[in-house]
């Protein structure tokens, strides 16, 4: 498939979990991410943190979350994002896994660190610290994955 289509799939999974599955007819998978998201979001009290992260109020948006909750939020979204991402064509695409996997490890580190991260010198929070760390585990994924894939030819070269 597609670039465009697996970059429709992934930019869906991102809106909101499940529906990456949806749009590549993957109906019971879909229902599931949206209930898994839902119930995590529901009791991470996830939507009532993101209006004070947004006001740039990192304190009041840690003390609103569950953290027994939030926790699970990195692995659910990334996974929902790579199998809609998969299911569209990336499954060819070798090592395609990696910078998921690597930025939700990531992700769950912004949680962990969101007490204490501070982005010009304001706590950013168990909503924006996340995001960041996603972000640069993405790109640390990425450069693992080139890295990899150089390694397994190095062999078949010789």
């Amino acid at each position: 498939m597609s670039k465009e289509r697996r970059l429709e799939a992934i930019l869906w999974s991102i809106a909101f979990p499940g529906f990456g599955q949806f749009l590549n007819k993957k109906y019971l998978k879909g229902f599931l991410f949206v209930i898994l998201e839902f119930a995590v979001n529901v009791q991470a009290k996830l939507n009532t943190a993101i209006i004070p992260s947004f006001y740039g109020n990192g304190q009041m948006a840690n003390a609103t979350v569950n953290y027994q909750w939030i926790m699970f939020y990195p692995c659910l979204y990334l996974f929902s994002m790579y199998d809609a991402y998969r299911d569209a064509g990336g499954k060819e695409i070798p090592y395609s896994f990696l910078p998921f996997a690597i930025s939700a490890y990531f992700g769950t580190v912004g949680i962990i660190y969101s007490n204490v991260f501070k982005l010009f010198g304001h706590l950013a929070g168990v909503i924006w610290s996340p995001i960041l760390f996603h972000i640069v585990g993405y790109v640390i994924g990425m450069i693992i994955r080139l890295i990899v894939l150089k390694l397994i030819r190095l062999p078949s070269q010789s």
